[in-house]
């Protein structure tokens, strides 16, 4: 079973604390504030409480509001309760709502602006439309009727002017992803401003993004999960967890595999929340066939002709970080010239168009081919791979650490690269 039929089965209290814990933990929520709430199938809502501490919250601090309006619970529920309200009362399809104050949606709130989804590939789809709701008092019936009034236009997903954004969903897993997802996106836009111009999609490209769903692969008569297969496994659910937790991944999007037998590998499966995989969920792929019942990546392909064309490639990671992606969608330049370790376990990152990563493709592999260990895709991801997975996430890592020492260190001069006659040294020292 996996961890997303469990967390809707978790009750709402545990499901609202396991949240709050990903958005306080990864700096998106502050101590005091933010607010979760989900309403159940007998219309009673479950929040957060007004005036404790985000970092300590217990499943025991979630306030219980009543369909008939009873309070439950030892405090007082979250002063934003009345929007809340407000949205399920005009969105009985929303069943969970996430508020919170993050900073990259809070600096598009404080000059007014909305967030472009269509700066990479899957935000369109997973954010929807953005509204926008004029500030009123925190707390106040008015902004209760002015956010509902957005949410009644079809609206998932609200930037709160000079306040922060709220955002609803199916379930509190779909929030979640929702939230995450339009975070990272205004973050990207915001580091890529920073380095040069940030360009978009266009809806033509996100369409031919989303039809470039493969065939599915046929599926295994008998599948057998011996010991090292099985080590495999949770090898890829802790690179995984790891990289949602040092926020190298969102829940919408990142694809992990490792070979395991030949040219038989294990990879991520499609539609699975990236916080939540299990190792149920892992998908074995073997003889150029699939582990029966289960959907791998849509990369499924990508990572079977690396494998297959790259025998010394053992591990691949395909993510995006909002560092790294600041030069995937400005188009500039990623010299990874910086320190001697970001040369030594990089060398050069190329960057390729959106669509060249589409199959049937052929640059990435002639890329890879040529000793490359890592490439770009414009307004998509960063592929990286290695000999071993835990050598290839620490190479996304010093990628990432790389890109954000480039834009932190663009408002106060030029990069002054480590020059020729030293890297040849680092050259002939490590290669």
């Amino acid at each position: 079973m996996n961890q997303i039929l469990n967390t809707r089965l978790m009750h709402p209290r545990e499901q609202i604390v396991l949240v709050i814990d990903r958005i306080y933990n990864r700096g998106l929520t502050t101590t005091s504030g933010g607010n979760i709430s989900i309403i159940d199938e007998n219309g009673d809502i479950w929040v957060t409480p007004s005036a404790v501490d985000k970092g300590t919250l217990r499943p025991s601090d979630i306030m219980c509001v009543k369909k008939d309006g009873t309070i439950i619970g030892k405090h007082k529920p979250s002063s934003e309760f009345p929007f809340h309200r407000a949205i399920y009362d005009i969105r009985p399809d929303i069943k969970a709502i996430i508020h919170a104050h993050p900073p990259a949606l809070v600096s598009f709130s404080i000059v007014r602006k909305i967030p472009d989804t269509k700066i990479i590939s899957q935000a369109r789809y997973i954010c929807g439309p953005i509204g926008y709701a004029e500030y009123e008092l925190p707390g106040s019936q008015a902004l209760g009727d002015k956010i509902a009034k957005e949410f009644a236009k079809g609206f998932m997903a609200i930037i709160m002017e000079n306040h922060g954004t709220v955002l609803g969903g199916t379930n509190l897993v779909d929030a979640f992803q929702r939230f995450e997802t339009l975070e990272f996106s205004a973050r990207t836009i915001l580091y890529g401003n920073i380095i040069g111009k940030p360009y978009y999609l266009t809806d033509n490209q996100i369409d031919e993004f989303e039809s470039q769903i493969p065939d599915p692969l046929p599926e295994m008569e008998i599948t057998e999960y011996p010991s090292d297969e099985r080590e495999k496994r949770a090898i890829i659910c802790n690179i995984v967890h790891r990289a949602c937790n040092q926020g190298l991944m969102i829940s919408s999007y990142g694809t992990v595999s490792t070979r395991w037998r030949g040219n038989d590998f294990l990879i991520t499966p499609t539609n699975v929340p990236r916080w939540d995989l299990e190792i149920g969920d892992i998908v074995q792929i073997k003889g150029g066939k699939r582990e029966p019942g289960k959907v791998p990546s849509r990369a499924t392909w990508m990572h079977q002709e690396i494998y297959k064309n790259n025998p010394e490639i053992n591990s691949i990671i395909l993510t995006q970080p909002p560092y790294l992606m600041a030069f995937g969608v400005t188009k500039t330049n990623f010299d990874v010239r910086t320190i001697p370790e970001s040369w030594i376990f990089l060398q050069d990152v190329p960057s390729i168009p959106f669509g060249c990563h589409f199959q049937g493709q052929n640059e990435i592999l002639n890329i890879l081919f040529s000793g490359n260990p890592a490439i770009l895709v414009q307004n998509d991801s960063v592929i990286v791979t290695g000999n071993k997975l835990l050598s290839t996430f620490d190479r996304l890592e010093v990628a990432e650490f790389s890109a954000k020492s480039l834009i932190m260190a663009a408002p106060i001069g030029m990069m002054v690269p480590i020059n020729d006659t030293q890297v040849e040294e680092l050259r002939k020292l490590f290669f």
